[in-house]
């Protein structure tokens, strides 16, 4: 249960503005910007940054994934795994053995050399907050630094997420009905 109470729309009126500007990005108010529009501020430039950071670079969609489902099973946040497995990762074009390997991926045969490169790099930002130099060239050999930089603000952005959502307990959205 989360730790700190969700807000429900029909008891905040005030907050019409964001929760519609939520709605209208995500489809649905997330249990997670309930949780977040208790600072109003911080919600929308979560909003806004994570949006960025998913859906306005050059990387495509099956690497983004793979980083957020990585951090997901690395950071132990199922809420991220049951909103992004069926929902995204899938569309995306991974799959379901892709998805389920990714949390412990190195012995796994379904990755690529592009894709190891990504989760290398994914698991020295989460596990050290840094690269080597040799893995920043590995994974330089298959992006361009444009790419390098806005994989490493994805999985920053992701390891912010996680911990957020770990620290305050926020329940995973009950099953479409």
């Amino acid at each position: 249960m989360a730790r700190v109470a969700l807000i429900e729309e029909r008891d905040h009126p005030e907050l019409a503005a964001e929760i519609a500007k939520i709605r209208a990005g995500r489809g649905t108010l997330l249990n997670l910007y309930k949780l977040l529009l208790h600072s109003p501020a911080l919600a929308m430039t979560w909003f806004d940054h994570v949006g960025a950071a998913r859906w306005k670079t050059l990387l495509d969609g099956a690497t983004r994934e793979l980083v957020i489902i990585r951090i997901a099973y690395l950071n132990k946040v199922d809420y991220v795994l049951a909103q992004h497995v069926p929902k995204l990762a899938l569309p995306e074009g991974l799959t379901r053995e892709q998805c389920d390997a990714l949390a412990d991926w190195r012995g796994s045969r379904l990755f690529n050399a592009q894709q190891r490169a990504v989760l290398a790099y994914t698991d020295a930002m989460t596990r050290e907050a840094g690269v080597t130099d040799a893995l920043h060239a590995e994974l330089a050999r298959h992006f361009d630094e444009r790419r390098i930089v806005e994989l490493a603000i994805l999985i920053g952005t992701y390891n912010m997420h996680t911990r957020v959502l770990q620290a305050l307990a926020i329940d995973p959205e009950p099953p479409a009905q």
